[in-house]
């Protein structure tokens, strides 16, 4: 191909993706204007002294759809990040068993609070969160280094690692007490009805970790290329690698620790990302971020106005959405194998 050709090809290729980039935020204007609008109490039929309503809608709804566009931008970008660093489309941090460690270890703290009667801060719940995320991805790692596994069998571990905490989980919410209970559903279904109060001091850590995570895309497209050629190129490859899963953790622990395990958003989105033609990371985690809030933004909307007669936990209608892709995206891998 001549270099004018492939200029105009570069030109054209930058041009979709400023148009995909602006489509998407246009889309996820619309629907959070549309999400403050829907609910208990619609804007349109507030009055001016209508106090209570209002209230609700400034002290509720609006930092609620804040708070989904936050963890849903997180957990785009965490699973857009796991996909490339281990090469494998269908890893991300519910899969991994990274968001199911992060809540068994803020429930476990929960417990722990409940019985001894000891004050618990959101920080130290996210510090925890943390730790529980970390300890998982330190431990898929370290066995998949020693054991070599491929990206197959090690999507099948963080799966198993799931399912463990899952089940310790589940041990969990058996001897709670009726007031325990309903925190630890809160944590096993995901909800965004309580995480607003912590948007004052976790906004912010969610805005740095993510900016941090877009601002070292470029080192991610270099690791696209293998390990051997990112050295190369003067990538310090081991500790760029800690440095992202670092971040992902944070995020993925961050998320958890004020909505519970959402899974999903982090598959689906990157996956319809690269059905529009994205691979670049310097695109894909900006285009992530967009397209997880709108994600999460629709589908807390779904919960709030899809029953007249309660709400439907969150995590529950980002599961209905993801897992069918998830069954296509691991069919259509076995038949390319």
């Amino acid at each position: 191909m001549t270099h004018p050709a492939l200029h105009g090809l570069l030109a054209r290729q930058q041009r979709r993706h400023r148009l995909l980039l602006m489509t998407l935020l246009l889309a996820l204007v619309a629907i959070w204007l549309l999400s403050l609008s829907l609910g208990a109490f619609p804007v349109w039929s507030l009055s001016r002294d209508d106090a209570m309503a209002w209230q609700v809608f400034w002290s509720l709804r609006l930092p609620r759809t804040v708070l989904a566009m936050a963890v849903g931008a997180a957990l785009a970008m965490s699973g857009a990040t796991l996909q490339v660093l281990l090469h494998n489309p269908v890893a991300e941090p519910g899969l991994l068993g990274i968001s199911s460690g992060a809540g068994m270890a803020a429930m476990l703290l929960l417990q722990l609070a409940a019985t001894t009667g000891l004050p618990l801060s959101p920080v130290l719940l996210t510090v925890a969160s943390f730790a529980g995320a970390m300890l998982v991805t330190g431990l898929l790692v370290r066995l998949a280094h020693r054991q070599r596994l491929d990206m197959a069998r090690l999507l099948l571990l963080g799966i198993a690692i799931s399912i463990i905490a899952n089940a310790v989980m589940t041990w969990l919410m058996y001897f709670a007490s009726d007031v325990s209970l309903r925190q630890f559903m809160f944590w096993m279904m995901g909800s965004l009805a309580n995480g607003g109060e912590q948007l004052p001091w976790s906004l912010p850590t969610l805005l740095l970790a993510g900016g941090l995570l877009i601002w070292r895309a470029p080192r991610l497209q270099l690791l696209m290329l293998g390990e051997t050629q990112a050295r190369l190129m003067g990538l310090e490859v081991a500790r760029e690698r800690g440095w992202l899963i670092s971040l992902v953790c944070l995020l993925t622990a961050l998320s958890v620790s004020l909505c519970g395990v959402i899974g999903f958003v982090g598959l689906v989105v990157p996956h319809l990302l690269r059905l529009c033609g994205i691979s670049s990371p310097r695109v894909l985690l900006p285009a992530s971020a967009l397209g997880g809030a709108l994600l999460l933004l629709l589908a807390d909307l779904i919960s709030r106005v899809g029953l007249s007669s309660g709400e439907l936990p969150v995590g529950v209608v980002t599961a209905t959405l993801g897992a069918p892709i998830f069954i296509t995206l691991l069919l259509k891998h076995h038949a390319e194998r």
